[in-house]
């Protein structure tokens, strides 16, 4: 099967390199991801991988050389590997090579090997595709799995036996998975079957590689097909605990709860229709995580939860930390979110307080629109009368907090009198009583017992301050 390249934006460069491995007397194939996005037709990525049936450095040296003598190239010499950057696009040379595996290590043993034996080291049919540039079959397809009819039925098929395929690199696992999400491919069963099998072994890989794949998941149209595959195959119990220990249903005195692990799925696909923000669905795929240790029957009552938001954000944390995640702002932001989730549900009351929605808008602050993005994803009713009923009342809160927000200006909230203020209002030097007069102020702005007035704030403070002693200065 011929690959007609003539109208392919890059058929300057894949010619150029056609010619240059002629002149070396070398083979050289375009594989892996670009060959087979281009047969799908998807986007056509970033990065090019060529394979050679000789020195993948020399080529791709030579290669860099003609386009720019002065271009830099990247060298791995313990894998043959040498890639860099043109217009825009990583380009990756690398000899054709048998790879073997030590039992505790993804790191494999390189040696040279056939344009076959590099495509049956690939994870998966679909991207053990290759295309020749070589001068007397340039576009020919080379596809010695079934890898085109793979794609055609959208099939996740390994080439070679597919334990010893993930028993290899264990990556892979989370690849499967990935490709699954991202393609809306089934992972053929003998290879889903393999991952269960396997699953353990993800334990050699770095979390920093599965949290790549993962985010990737994460960022897929619907998650939840990813989700599902790693609950389903124990990944996601080896991975993030805290979701698997969310799942069953529970019945005292005839009195059940929701299964909170399949409702954080559907959540995640609620809220990956509204946004593309990583670390927002990463919120809403851990706001109910508090929920499996605080969860208690109480007579008469019945099923309880308290606190679940309050100790769901202290266990982002950890959880962050563990799988090795941004622990900057990214946490911060995944923290607030699960911490405020179930905040704007509880002022949908017609009688709340105007202070309760300054405390939301401080507390939320620039995040605000994202936190009633979660919070509307929350709902997974099924009944159509009660989804109506919950937008109508969000849209409520919504216009509430927006009139409290034009009247009092609490979002991103600075106080109106500074701490250098008050110390010069009293001839003070910093101390504790700063901090006291500034949270006071805080509070009796939030309170509405004064406005978000410089003068107001200032009265207010002379006033607290007497009864701390403190007098202003002359």
């Amino acid at each position: 099967m011929m690959i007609n390249l003539s109208q392919n934006r890059n058929l300057k460069l894949f010619k150029l390199i056609s010619g240059i491995a002629a002149q070396h007397n070398q083979s050289v194939y375009i594989v892996g991801g670009y060959v087979r996005d281009l047969l799908m037709k998807r986007q056509a990525p970033t990065d090019i991988d060529f394979v050679t049936e000789g020195n993948g450095i020399t080529l791709a040296q030579a290669v860099a050389k003609e386009i720019n003598p002065n271009q830099k190239v990247s060298v791995f010499r313990n894998y043959g590997t040498a890639m860099f950057r043109h217009h825009g696009l990583d380009l990756e040379f690398v000899g054709a090579r048998k790879e073997s595996y030590a039992e505790n290590s993804r790191k494999p043993s390189v040696e040279t090997g056939s344009l076959e034996d590099d495509q049956k080291r690939r994870d998966f049919t679909i991207n053990a595709l290759a295309i020749s540039l070589n001068q007397d079959a340039f576009g020919e397809l080379i596809d010695p799995f079934g890898g085109i009819t793979d794609i055609q039925n959208k099939i996740l098929r390994t080439p070679l036996e597919p334990s010893q395929t993930y028993s290899d690199d264990p990556l892979r696992m989370m690849r499967a998975i990935r490709f699954a999400a991202t393609l809306n491919f089934s992972i053929e069963d003998r290879s889903l079957q393999a991952i269960k099998k396997e699953a353990a072994r993800i334990s050699i890989v770095s979390m920093e590689r599965v949290m790549v794949e993962f985010n990737k998941m994460m960022l897929s149209e619907k998650p939840s097909i990813g989700l599902k595959l790693m609950e389903q195959t124990g990944l996601l119990q080896l991975i993030i605990p805290e979701l698997t220990a969310l799942r069953g249903i529970e019945e005292v005195e005839g009195q059940t709860h929701k299964d909170n692990f399949w409702h954080t799925l559907e959540v995640v696909d609620n809220i990956s229709r509204n946004t593309d923000k990583l670390w927002l669905r990463w919120a809403a795929l851990l706001h109910d995580i508090g929920k499996a240790p605080t969860k208690k029957f109480v007579e008469g009552t019945g099923w309880t939860f308290h606190g679940h938001e309050f100790l769901g954000s202290k266990m982002v944390k950890q959880l962050f930390q563990r799988l090795k995640l941004p622990l900057g702002y990214d946490l911060r932001y995944v923290q607030k979110m699960v911490k405020l989730s179930s905040r704007p549900i509880a002022l949908i009351d017609d009688g709340t307080s105007d202070a309760a929605l300054r405390r939301l808008l401080f507390d939320a602050g620039e995040d605000l629109e994202d936190l009633f993005t979660l919070c509307k994803a929350d709902i997974t009713t099924k009944n159509s009368h009660k989804q109506a009923k919950f937008k109508k009342n969000f849209e409520y809160v919504a216009l509430k907090i927006k009139e409290v927000e034009e009247k009092d200006h609490i979002r991103n909230f600075q106080p109106p009198i500074s701490g250098e203020e008050i110390m010069g209002l009293f001839n003070l030097k910093p101390g504790r009583e700063i901090g006291i007069l500034k949270e006071k102020v805080k509070e009796a702005i939030l309170e509405g017992e004064i406005a978000n007035d410089k003068t107001e704030a200032r009265t207010f403070v002379i006033r607290e301050a007497a009864t701390l002693g403190l007098e202003p200065s002359p």
